[in-house]
């Protein structure tokens, strides 16, 4: 997954790639602290499966774009994903 930091509505600084663990989870989304702001979060959903040893789907890639509006806060962003579909919402 790579992580990006969203300013001026388009422009998206690289803020790192991460790879989830063995329970399939990121615990901390970039180094440091995170700050207010827009964030876009990209999944390789095709390379994840591959890796899995499951055929290749109908999905190659999901974006997630999300606000962090207080960055003191805990935020928690399940994605669930198969081959062929994807949901996500805020986690508490």
């Amino acid at each position: 997954m790579s992580v990006w930091r969203l300013e001026g509505g388009q422009r998206a600084n690289p803020q790192g790639m991460r790879e989830t663990d063995a329970d399939g989870r990121i615990g901390d989304l970039v180094d440091g602290a995170l700050a207010a702001g827009v964030y876009r979060l990209t999944f390789d959903v095709a390379g994840y499966f591959k890796k899995q040893g499951a055929a290749a789907g109908f999905l190659s890639r999901v974006t997630l774009d999300f606000e962090v509006a207080d960055a003191s806060r805990r935020y928690h962003i399940p994605l669930l994903v198969s081959p062929f579909s994807c949901a996500s919402y805020r986690g508490s």
